[in-house]
């Protein structure tokens, strides 16, 4: 799930592994292309957040919405992530957006995939190498076995209020609580949700912190609700999938995604809202 910068430097040359950057930045789309055309990891692709991690928005399915499996897995294959392919991603923001691609992966069913601890910041921090050279990759077939693992905007409405329903935030305490909102037009959370800032999931020199200290810290949120109850959700679908990768790193597996998320939900003004 996680792999060191001193692991990955081992491997650079290794064509069975497929280096994917993900850097991105909400406010500002073109972030990514512009810093990896600037400097890269040697041998590192590019996936962009929206044009390739993500559909198409329509204004009521979500900021981020899943992309589809076939283009997804189309867009894989043209990187060169195959069968064998050990992908690891990074991006520069704590493996905010690293964690989405680790997510989709693992979605389609490829399981040989982590997240670099500590990213960009980790990798330069160690004076590693750096370069603006652009791979040339032989495209490859991506095969996919889509897992149940996404929750819909429908399913979550139907178990509001049940016991065995356990939804789990990933965005700051502040948005949660309604305050200080200036991403999506509508302040809350969905009723009956608990917090847990995926923030939390890094120490101060941002690396994910060790497992039993992550574990304590979900165990506390959950609140006695067993991770195959658990629904993760954030803003747009994106830093839930870095709760998801903590819950499996502290040996929680088995929750879902709502993908949609807030953005899709408060969308519909029917839908109920906690402050």
């Amino acid at each position: 799930m996680l792999i060191s910068c001193e692991e990955l430097a081992a491997h650079l040359d290794d064509p069975d592994w497929r280096i994917v950057d993900c850097r991105h930045r909400l406010p500002d789309p073109a972030h990514g292309d512009r810093v990896y055309a600037e400097e890269h990891l040697p041998g590192a692709v590019f996936m962009h957040v929206d044009r390739d991690l993500s559909a198409p928005a329509n204004g009521t399915n979500g900021r981020h919405p899943l992309p589809d499996p076939e283009t997804l897995a189309a867009r894989l294959g043209a990187a060169g992530v195959g069968e064998r392919t050990q992908v690891v991603a990074y991006d520069d923001d704590g493996g905010m957006y690293a964690a989405r691609l680790w997510w989709l992966l693992r979605w389609l069913g490829h399981d040989r995939v982590a997240v670099l601890d500590g990213g960009m910041s980790a990798w330069t921090a160690q004076g590693r190498a750096l370069t603006a050279d652009r791979p040339a990759v032989d495209a490859v077939k991506f095969e996919f076995r889509l897992r149940d693992w996404v929750v819909t905007v429908d399913e979550v409405l139907a178990n509001l209020g049940r016991s065995d329903f356990c939804l789990v935030d990933a965005r700051g305490p502040d948005r949660f609580r309604g305050e200080n909102e200036t991403i999506d037009p509508v302040g809350g959370h969905i009723p009956g949700a608990r917090n847990h800032f995926f923030r939390d999931n890094l120490d101060a020199s941002g690396m994910f912190r060790p497992a039993d200290e992550l574990r304590q810290r979900l165990l506390r949120t959950l609140a006695g609700s067993g991770p195959e109850r658990t629904v993760m959700y954030c803003g747009s679908g994106i830093t839930a999938c870095h709760n998801l990768l903590a819950m499996e790193r502290a040996g929680l597996p088995g929750a879902r995604l709502y993908a949609g998320s807030w953005s899709e939900w408060c969308a519909n003004p029917d839908r109920p809202v906690a402050r």
